[in-house]
């Protein structure tokens, strides 16, 4: 992996970006430390399985079973594993069904983490569109004031300075995802009407 270069690395960071990062490093912290014994236990065969060299070690076993069976196999000597490898092929499919809940189980905790940091960054949008519409009005009413600037009327100022409702706002994209919904059907049951295969 590339390094930073120093000057990038050492830089000091303005206190709120600093802040920042502590933040989404606790968030991350405390996800580790929430999570059982068996839990990090299941991380840490998942993250060894998913090196490379896990998968090298992998195809040199298998290969090395194959070749060593095969020829005990054509000495004539009782081989442990004839071919066509039985003892092989069991053993690939309990690794790969492993293998699967290894990363089920890991995608779990990273789906928890995934979660918490969704509600974060909505929860952030919504304070920080309330923020720019205190802004815009603190704005608004600073022009309306002020007898340097001329006062007009600004509807798009004033829609803008108007606080967003979570609720509304959240049937309004169920109505448009059901209205696309709904058109996907309709198109899908044109081109199936036409398509008779």
């Amino acid at each position: 992996m590339d390094k930073l270069p120093e000057e990038l690395s050492t830089a000091p960071m303005a206190p709120h970006v600093e802040e920042t990062v502590r933040s989404i490093a606790l968030l991350n912290a405390k996800h580790h430390q929430d999570a059982s014994t068996a839990q990090r236990n299941v991380d840490r065969a998942t993250a060894f399985a998913g090196r490379p060299f896990f998968l090298g070690f992998v195809c040199l076993s298998a290969g090395l079973w194959i070749v060593t069976n095969s020829i005990i196999h054509l000495l004539g000597l009782p081989a442990l594993d004839a071919p066509p490898f039985a003892w092989l092929e069991l053993a690939a499919t309990v690794t790969a069904l492993l293998m699967a809940v290894l990363i089920l189980v890991t995608q779990r905790s990273a789906d928890r983490l995934a979660d918490v940091r969704g509600q974060m960054t909505l929860e952030l949008t919504l304070l920080t569109e309330q923020k720019v519409a205190k802004i815009i009005e603190l704005v608004e009413e600073l022009r309306r004031d002020s007898p340097h600037v001329r006062d007009r009327v600004d509807s798009e100022a004033h829609d803008m300075s108007v606080r967003a409702d979570p609720h509304a706002v959240l049937g309004a994209i169920k109505e448009i995802d059901k209205e696309m919904c709904a058109a996907l059907d309709q198109e899908t049951g044109a081109v199936t009407t036409l398509d008779p295969k």
